[in-house]
């Protein structure tokens, strides 16, 4: 080290000694430009010169770091470049304010390997680590700092000799903060171990002089850091999870996989995995099958499982191969799903064994695209996210009341402009469903269609002046039937048969029989007409017990246009399918479905005011997983308990999903796990529900009725005694508060989900009245304050179905703005009700309230 450089970093140490010592102000530094090299000013000016952004991602350090294109390598233009070749400690120290006062989002720092080949103490290069980190976090509360150890070094080359010896203080810097880790508020990133060969060296096959990183050292590095910078799990998360899963030790590195070996039969296959690794920037060019270089296999061979062997697979990765084996075609495809999970960062597959297979045989998803027409783009989007969480059936309602979507040759009328009510003249042609039965099919996914009657068929009376149950309706219908199952020979037809009064007791029977005929199995929704036996039923209401002759499909309490966001989530995860942990050959398996009855005002509109994406994860993992619980319920359940840590495990993986997956589509949903309340009451407001009582005039820390988790806390539903609130024995004109903490790093500004009555997209359901959050005088404080309501565009109007939803919900009105301190804030929820009796169908009374801010904050 030369004198200049030894005596800023004895300034720097005095001054840290003083700060630390006594919890004082940190001060930086102030050094003459002579101190540093001509290429650190270089940098420095350059960087002081670039557009000043906040809240983005800052790689700092010394050449290691400098080497990197870190924006490409993460393809995140808003991670930033600030290392500086030759940099050490010091450097970093006098430099900091132009990186603390960007306010970035997270700082990952890798420095000291400089400072050690000038002979400075271990000790000292990690009292002014501790300096960087601490200043830091003065500067910039609201900044996450990431500490990774300094890499190992290789003397195999001969150079850089001052460096490459230097092993032993290696370990001791990055011991030593790892061990600080905690009280100085900074994460550390083990990065060492892994760059390791068994000697304890930097592997050679990483670097060209011993120091430096070659480009797959590039590569490891991003690997290690994925989770940090995306604030994901340390591993690859698996949706659905797998129901074995061993991590071993090890990796798959794809940048040096040449080929991708496939089985006979297996081109489908092996073409959709060549195409998947190529969207993530992973291209198979070399074609060799001699199993000499790292290669992917998908294999046909007979696996033994507990149930469903024609979906089961087997996924094991190594550092030679990654081969998925399974006795089918779909258990090679579902075992490619895992295979992209496993690839989330592009480049490296953990090295694992899993075995795998499904509770249920049917997992399907349905939409109404009778009433809302959604283009066949829009709906390939919805089936690409069904495969990649192994969902298998597609069911596709075709015909409504509003409208008949379905072309008919025979019958071009049905389909004309004239009898539709909304989106006229759009329908589906020939070429549109054969087109989406082939992207199905590719997909292992049966396309099932839906031709309702004899119920939901006004446009069917509009086109032809009759009856579907007439004689006259009756040929027209068996027309119809014939001409799809000719044209497009699927092996399931939908033929609804509810809410409809049978006018002709024979109609559906003869209906079915004649669709067997073309051997096409029927599926109805039930409780509904008479259908045959062996007619597949979909249950949508509760009724008896399941007659085991029969077989089944559950769609009870899984439509998504009744549930709120956060509400979805619990529901479905919470679920025990068809009442039983897995399927049998009475019980099929599940089916979630959008039924969105009201006008929306465009197509994606369906995609964000109902939880199409967060519910059908949710319901991907319990019906691969099976299992779930009895009832019908709403909460995560009370903090502490099995059953919220099991729904957090599960939130996290889902979180991870959406980071990663869901970053330009809709995803209405937020990490609520973490979130506790406390609840006070029931206070008699004998009928007024402004009535004021005690948590009103002090907040409330303890002696609490109960506690619940989540970010929606649904008190009674409307469909309760059947579906379970937080109340079992919820009174009428009764008021309950509910309090919460919530920490934020700094003063500002949050956003917050914020609402009081999620309105069903299947209901007619007035707007609240002007300056209410809903007709029940509900309220919420914050610190103390109280929050005004949104002003509402509709504000005071009757339920209108054919008006669409603007800023009734909170997760597709924009976020509430509300000003936290820093430190603990205090929020409370006041819930009262009068009458449980709903004013008419479309209002019916659903206690409950929404409070969750929609980012990482912690609560208690």
């Amino acid at each position: 080290m030369n004198g200049k450089l030894k005596k800023a970093a004895i300034i720097t140490w005095c001054l840290l000694l003083l700060s630390v010592a006594g919890y004082a102000q940190l001060h930086l530094p102030v050094y003459p430009d002579t101190v540093f090299t001509t290429y650190y000013q270089q940098r420095l000016t350059h960087f002081k010169t670039l557009p000043k952004t906040s809240n983005d991602i800052i790689f700092l350090g010394n050449s290691i770091t400098d080497g990197a294109e870190w924006s490409e390598l993460f393809r995140d233009m808003h991670i930033k470049n600030r290392g500086i070749s030759g940099d050490v400690t010091t450097g970093v120290i006098a430099r900091l304010n132009e990186v603390a006062d960007r306010k970035p989002a997270k700082v990952f720092l890798l420095i000291g390997v400089n400072d050690l080949s000038r002979n400075s103490a271990p000790d000292t290069v990690v009292k002014n680590i501790l300096f960087i980190a601490d200043y830091l976090r003065q500067q910039s509360p609201v900044t996450q700092v990431y500490v990774q150890s300094i890499l190992p070094v290789n003397s195999i080359y001969n150079k850089f000799g001052a460096h490459t010896n230097k092993s032993a203080q290696i370990i001791a810097v990055n011991t030593a903060l790892q061990q600080a880790a905690k009280a100085n508020n900074y994460t550390f990133i083990d990065i060492h171990t892994a760059f390791c060969n068994p000697d304890g060296k930097m592997q050679p096959a990483l670097t060209n002089d011993g120091l430096h990183l070659k480009g797959e050292g590039y590569l490891l590095w991003k690997h290690l850091l994925y989770p940090y910078v995306f604030d994901l799990q340390p591993k690859a998360v698996l949706l659905p999870l797998p129901k074995s899963l061993q991590w071993n030790a090890g990796y798959f590195a794809t940048y040096n996989c040449t080929t991708v070996i496939a089985d006979a039969k297996l081109d489908n296959e092996q073409h959709y995995l060549l195409n998947l690794l190529a969207a993530k920037g992973i291209q198979i060019t070399d074609h060799d099958s001699t199993g000499k270089k790292p290669y992917i296999q998908l294999h046909i061979a007979k696996l033994k499982t507990a149930q469903q062997a024609d979906e089961a697979y087997h996924l094991q990765v190594t550092a030679r191969s990654i081969v998925i084996t399974a006795g089918t075609a779909h258990g090679i495809f579902n075992g490619i799903q895992t295979l992209m999970q496993l690839l989330r960062d592009n480049v490296i597959a953990d090295a694992c064994d899993i075995t795998d297979w499904p509770a249920f045989t049917w997992r399907g998803y349905m939409v109404d695209v009778g009433r809302n027409y959604q283009s066949v783009e829009l709906l390939k989007q919805q089936i690409d996210q069904m495969a990649h969480y192994k969902l298998n059936v597609f069911h596709l309602h075709l015909t409504e009341d509003i409208a008949w979507r379905l072309f008919s040759k025979k019958y071009p009328q049905l389909t004309a402009a004239q009898f539709m009510l909304r989106d006229k003249g759009m329908y589906y042609t020939v070429q549109d469903i054969q087109q989406l039965m082939d992207f199905c099919r590719e997909r292992h996914i049966t396309f099932v269609p839906e031709i309702d009657m004899p119920g939901h068929s006004a446009a069917f009376k509009r086109a032809f002046n009759t009856d579907m149950q007439s004689d006259t309706g009756i040929k027209i219908i068996k027309d119809i039937i014939k001409e799809v199952c000719e044209t497009y020979k699927f092996n399931y037809l939908h033929i609804g048969g509810d809410e409809v009064k049978i006018s002709n007791p024979d109609f559906l029977a003869e209906i079915c029989r004649f669709v067997n005929q073309f051997h096409v199995a029927t599926i109805g929704w039930s409780p509904g007409g008479n259908v045959p036996s062996n007619t597949i039923r979909q249950l949508w209401m509760k009724e008896g017990a399941i007659d085991k002759k029969l077989r089944y499909i559950d769609s009870r309490h899984l439509y998504l246009n009744h549930m709120d966001p956060l509400e979805s989530v619990v529901t479905i995860f919470n679920r025990r399918i068809g009442d039983q942990k897995k399927g049998d050959n009475s019980l099929l398996g599940g089916e979630i479905c959008v039924w969105n009855d009201r006008a929306v005002a465009k197509q994606e509109d369906v995609l964000l005011t109902n939880p199409v994406y967060p519910g059908m994860l949710a319901f991907a993992e319990r019906s691969w997983r099976g299992g779930g619980k009895p009832d019908w319920i709403t909460a995560i359940g009370a903090p502490n308990t099995a059953d919220a840590a099991e729904f957090a495990e599960f939130e996290n993986r889902l979180i991870d999903q959406k980071k990663q997956y869901f970053k330009t589509l809709p995803f209405p949903y937020y990490k609520q796990a973490g979130t506790i309340w406390r609840f006070y009451g029931p206070y008699d407001n004998h009928g007024d529900p402004g009535t004021k009582f005690k948590p009103e005039y002090a907040v409330p820390n303890d002696n609490a009725a109960f506690t619940a988790t989540g970010g929606t806390m649904i008190l009674r539903h409307w469909w309760q005694p059947l579906v379970k609130g937080l109340i079992a024995d919820a009174k009428e004109n009764t008021t309950w508060y509910a309090t919460t903490r919530i920490w934020s790093d700094d003063d500002g500004y949050k956003n917050f989900w914020i609402g009081f009555n999620n309105l069903s997209r299947s209901y007619a359901t007035d707007t609240p009245e002007p300056g209410t959050w809903d007709n029940r005088k509900s309220a919420i404080w914050i610190n103390g304050e109280l929050l005004t309501p949104p002003t509402w565009k509709y504000a005071g109007s009757n339920g209108n179905l054919e008006r669409p939803l603007i800023d009734e919900g909170y997760e597709y009105r924009p976020p509430f703005k509300i000003y936290l301190k820093r430190g603990w804030n205090t929020i409370l929820v006041k819930v009262p009700v009068t009458s449980f009796k709903a004013k008419d169908w479309g209002n019916p009374v659903k206690w409950m309230f929404t409070v969750l801010p929609v980012c990482d904050y912690d609560t208690n």
